[in-house]
């Protein structure tokens, strides 16, 4: 393999004049771009533990008035990416946020995708476009882009729950912008995970004859997707990976276009090597405790502990639990790289 030049074997007139029209050679930074074999990867394996981010956050309440925050939010930053860089994946951002009974977050849209992963209390909603949403412990809450979403607190206690959003991606290619509005009139029905879309394979009759929708349904409960795990499970051979993933019920494809969502079980004392890809993921634990190595990072996780993996991860999952299952939920950017082309599966271990 020939070695490709560097800059500073070029003239310094021409790098100068190269320069001067706003130029730059390629060649010297090529592998910087290109590298052979897989990519050049800054995103640390990480957790967080939420018995370290749960004080941190009440504090929050003390100090900054909803007014104030607008979102009361503790971002979860990869250190690998950098602080400042605000994100945990390359491509995905989370956040913790923290509501107190009686508090509204206001009503606004914008053009990252997000969703809620409700961690802890009761009482907590979310308005999609005139749908009030419950928030109940483990329930997955579309915020999809450009649809108007507001919070409230109607219960005792603070309610705290996981924020995920393409904000990375959206920021980086600078359309990332949101806008305020009044609040919204709840449309006087129960949401449509509890009314039109409570079975698989079950559709209302006039959506085969309709456009199908892009958001269709925009809350799923644990307590459907738990039962859902525990179901499957049966059917699995003893090898086979326990895991569901949300999908719009009328397309039969990932909820929204750049992240993707999955639920896996871990049956007692099961250990499972997840197939190595493209996509980078993270993890947040719903029930159970465990260990997982990532690229070699030992990670000990508990209940509503989160942690991160970077693109082309060799990834392992054990349940320490000999007699109980363990569950977690997981987001990944798997949906934008098959937009692009890019995604991938491996069946052999990344190369060191």
């Amino acid at each position: 393999m020939t070695a490709l030049g560097t800059l500073e074997e070029l003239p310094l007139d021409y790098r100068q004049a190269l320069t001067g029209f706003n130029l730059l050679p390629l060649w010297p930074s090529l592998r910087n771009f290109l590298p052979y074999g897989k990519p050049i990867r800054k995103t640390a394996p990480v957790l967080w533990r939420y018995d370290d981010i749960r004080p941190l956050l009440l504090r929050a309440g003390e100090l900054t008035p909803i007014e104030k925050a607008e979102r009361r939010v503790l971002v979860l930053a990869n250190p690998g990416l950098g602080l400042d860089a605000v994100r945990a994946t390359p491509t995905i951002y989370l956040g913790m946020q923290l509501i107190l009974p009686g508090e509204a977050a206001p009503n606004h849209r914008h053009t990252p995708s997000a969703i809620r992963f409700a961690v802890e209390g009761e009482g907590a909603y979310t308005v999609v476009e005139g749908e009030k949403l419950p928030m109940a412990r483990g329930d997955l809450i579309l915020t999809p882009p450009k649809l108007w979403h507001e919070h409230g607190h109607e219960g005792n206690g603070p309610v705290i729950w996981l924020d995920a959003l393409d904000l990375p991606l959206v920021h980086d290619i600078e359309a990332s912008y949101c806008i305020d509005g009044e609040s919204q009139p709840v449309v006087n029905m129960p949401d449509s995970s509890q009314t039109a879309y409570r079975r698989a394979g079950l559709l209302p009759y006039t959506a085969l004859d309709a456009q199908k929708r892009d958001f269709p349904l925009l809350r799923f409960p644990w307590v459907d997707v738990r039962q859902a795990l525990l179901g499957y499970a049966e059917g699995c051979g003893p090898h086979e990976p326990v895991r569901l993933a949300y999908i719009n019920p009328e397309t039969g494809r990932e909820c929204l276009p750049t992240l993707g969502f999955s639920a896996l079980m871990l049956r007692p004392g099961e250990e499972v090597d997840l197939p190595r890809r493209s996509a980078s993921v993270v993890f947040h634990v719903v029930e159970g405790a465990g260990e997982a190595q990532i690229d070699g990072t030992d990670i000990r996780w508990t209940e509503a502990d989160t942690f991160a993996g970077p693109t082309h991860a060799d990834i392992t999952l054990r349940n320490n639990n000999s007699a109980a299952p363990a569950f977690l939920f997981s987001v990944d950017d798997a949906p934008m790289q098959r937009s692009l082309g890019i995604y991938e599966t491996f069946d052999e271990p990344a190369k060191a």
